[in-house]
């Protein structure tokens, strides 16, 4: 019988290393932010304290099924690059088949779109959108192969509409707010997403898929990436003089200096063994964070003064 429970243990732990759990606290966190943020600009004071904390952990933890979902399908189609960059993970090492790692994806999509019809029908086609990017960047037509579209396919789902979803939870996701905070967000991501190819480079040529990194170096990459991030958060100060964002968010331009600081861990490429990954990669998402968390209590502070 503990022999029994011992290999139960050890399955789950496998199924989490799967999922990567670091990567799960992204969308937690920043859909968590952005959904409060969107209730308390929409004014609303109709709902019940358990009504209000059940829709936000169900829309939150879609965007988690979301992710994990979407990390398991990525393991199962690219084993074979990940045995060349990262044996270590389940499937390379023979801790999980293909199968496996497909049928758990399967089972997060359909959990995640079946809990998004709790929220309301429209944020159920937000999930459905993310879900779309999320399958085709890995699967015919695999957008992952192809340069460039490779970083908008992940940070148009993660960045844009994970954050105009979110908003639309409680608020109007068609307001000028959240698609400006979705834009920056999706600009960010761009330049950042680059940062998990340092790694890669090599299984990734190896596979025919063109990054950035693997063709034109890690040097020029960096560049291109804090060029987008800085420009991201530098949107801000055009966005604030043109009343679409209010000017209590003017401090969230000093995320420009962490976007700096990323591409100069890119280029001295420091290793992450905690995080799997580089520490530019580490810090991309710790800053995209900072972000989602900043501007929700600006915005909730600022609301309740006003």
């Amino acid at each position: 019988m503990t022999l029994v429970r011992r290999e139960q243990g050890t399955k789950i732990h496998v199924y989490l290393e799967l999922l990567r759990p670091f990567t799960l606290l992204a969308p937690f966190i920043v859909s968590s932010c952005v959904i409060i943020a969107g209730l308390v600009s929409s004014g609303r004071s109709d709902l019940s304290y358990l009504s209000l904390l059940s829709t936000v952990l169900s829309a939150s933890l879609c965007f988690v099924l979301l992710n994990g979902a979407s990390n398991a399908l990525n393991q199962a189609t690219d084993w074979r690059e990940d045995a060349l960059s990262k044996p270590y993970r389940p499937v390379p090492r023979g801790r999980l088949s293909v199968q496996e790692a497909y049928t758990v994806s399967v089972i997060l999509y359909g959990t995640a779109l079946l809990l998004s019809f709790t929220v309301h029908l429209l944020f159920s086609l937000f999930v459905v959108c993310i879900a779309c990017f999320s399958i085709t960047y890995s699967v015919p037509p695999r957008m992952k192969r192809i340069l460039l579209v490779n970083q908008l396919w992940v940070a148009l789902p993660r960045g844009f509409l994970g954050i105009v979803g979110s908003w639309s939870v409680f608020g109007n996701p068609f307001d000028a707010l959240p698609l400006a905070i979705g834009g920056i967000a999706a600009l960010f991501l761009f330049g950042g997403t680059a940062t998990k190819d340092i790694v890669d480079a090599e299984a990734d040529r190896a596979a025919g898929t063109r990054t950035l990194v693997n063709v034109f170096g890690v040097k020029p990459t960096a560049c291109v990436s804090v060029l987008c991030m800085v420009s991201a958060f530098g949107l801000i100060i055009p966005l604030v003089s043109l009343h679409i964002l209010a000017d209590f968010l003017l401090p969230l331009t000093f995320l420009c200096f962490f976007s700096v600081l990323i591409g100069w861990l890119m280029v001295r490429n420091h290793r992450n063994t905690t995080c799997e990954n580089t520490s530019a990669w580490t810090l991309m998402y710790a800053t995209y964070f900072i972000f989602a968390l900043s501007f929700a209590v600006f915005s909730i502070s600022f609301s309740v003064v006003a």
